[in-house]
């Protein structure tokens, strides 16, 4: 296998749905991030192999985002692109085929990422609803189709949330945050440790915004109906959050007895995020300066009630797979999908009985609080699902590179019952 180089690493801002980012649809979230590496790297439009976008919620208009985004990058029509889906980690899944194309020597040169635009995820007529326009679009005469409308009934209009479908397993029948119920009622872990959690991931967010940090990752991207305010920060981290502040929200998924509220939860976010990949050879070619170097990565099941679980077993599979550990690691970033299964992961790395639950035989051991989700993570910045496993490699990329660190290791739990983990290592002096 031959090394994989990152040369170049951007994200949009994250908006939470229904704001900045509501109107932009989703292959324009990534289309100017890969203009704009391709220009900063001087890399050809002929040049480039072959785009790969990660993509959950993929819009009706775009059936292969990842050719969209490919043509509107500006980039030649020989080139191909793809669209591809692994839940939550859609754009790691990007990553990772990247990463294979490049060490196997097929490419030298491919764009990837991801895009989710949350906002636009549609409502979905009910299956009386859909039966009743297909009979009045068949009928031939007046009279038939009159005949077809009088079957309408009020309760037709009520709609099917297609978000809501996807943030559900079809084998277990649970939502998402219902699986994190589960893990926080197993592992014993509190409202409070929850909100202290969200508080936590809330300021570090704020800090890194206001220190300039996030800036050196994000690309500002044009807004509004006349593209007249630039978005450059995030639309999500929320000042003077407390722990007595969210303690008076209401459980969300299980209002009986549940701990998880939205306080405590990602929000529902739009955007996107790229990078570009390069083979040794490439480097040369156009003498590029490499940003990190992609190490591994792995890929992992189990069920899918305790999907939260899953980076667990993704970051034990990729410490086996290159035989390092988490103490060789300088940065860990864990997606935080809930602040529950983040915390039920953290107390499992360090418990060897409890790990064992899962098939892991180590105890992996405790990550420093200075190590780990250093700038925030999704229940601050948002977690577009199609984005963020790219996302969390931009944000990874960019920190090491600041902190003059090492080795670095992000990992997400997706939904469906599984985990994904990659570790990448920092080349900038």
């Amino acid at each position: 296998m031959k090394p994989v180089y990152i040369v170049g690493a951007k994200r949009s801002p994250h908006a939470k749905a229904g704001t900045d980012l509501k109107d932009v649809a989703a292959p324009y979230l990534g289309s100017y991030l890969i203009r704009h590496l391709l220009d900063a790297a001087g890399i050809s439009n002929t040049d480039v192999d072959e785009v790969i976008i990660g993509n959950v919620g993929n819009p009706a208009k775009y059936p292969n985002i990842g050719r969209v985004i490919a043509l509107e990058a500006g980039l030649d029509k020989q080139t191909s692109g793809y669209t591809v889906h692994r839940n939550c980690a859609s754009g790691l899944e990007a990553v990772s085929q990247g990463f294979l194309k490049v060490a196997s020597g097929r490419s030298e040169i491919i764009a990837v990422g991801g895009v989710e635009n949350m906002s636009q995820i549609p409502l979905i007529y009910s299956e009386e609803m859909t039966e009743l326009f297909i009979d009045v679009m068949k009928a031939k005469s007046v009279g038939d189709k009159l005949k077809a409308i009088t079957q309408f009934r009020p309760p037709y209009l009520s709609p099917i949330i297609a978000l809501e479908q996807g943030l559900t397993d079809p084998f277990c029948g649970l939502n998402m945050g219902q699986t994190a119920e589960i893990l926080a009622r197993e592992f014993n872990i509190s409202r409070e440790e929850q909100d202290a959690f969200a508080v936590r991931s809330h300021n570090l967010a704020l800090k890194a915004q206001e220190e300039g940090r996030l800036a050196e990752e994000i690309l500002p991207l044009a807004v509004g109906s006349k593209l007249n305010k630039l978005l450059s920060t995030d639309v999500g981290p929320r000042a003077g959050s407390s722990v007595e502040k969210l303690a008076k929200l209401k459980p969300y998924f299980d209002r009986k007895s549940g701990t998880v509220t939205v306080g405590n939860a990602c929000p529902i976010t739009d955007g996107g995020s790229a990078l570009l990949l390069v083979s040794e050879e490439a480097l040369k070619k156009y003498d590029l300066e490499p940003m990190a170097k992609i190490v591994d990565y792995h890929f992992h099941g189990l069920e899918p009630e305790r999907m939260g679980m899953g980076p667990l077993l993704a970051m034990d599979g990729v410490f086996k797979r290159t035989g390092m550990t988490l103490e060789d690691m300088d940065l860990v970033e864990i997606n935080e999908a809930f602040a529950a299964q983040v915390i039920a992961v953290q107390k499992t790395l360090v418990d060897k009985e409890a790990a064992s639950r899962f098939g892991v035989e180590k105890a992996w051991g405790e990550i420093p609080d200075e190590k780990f989700n250093v700038n925030g993570g999704a229940i601050a910045l948002g977690h577009p699902v199609g984005s963020t496993g790219s996302r969390l490699v931009v944000t990874m990329a960019h920190e090491l590179k600041r902190r003059k660190a090492k080795y670095g290791v992000a990992s997400l739990c997706i939904g469906g019952g599984q985990g994904g983990a990659i570790i990448i290592e920092n080349l900038v002096k």
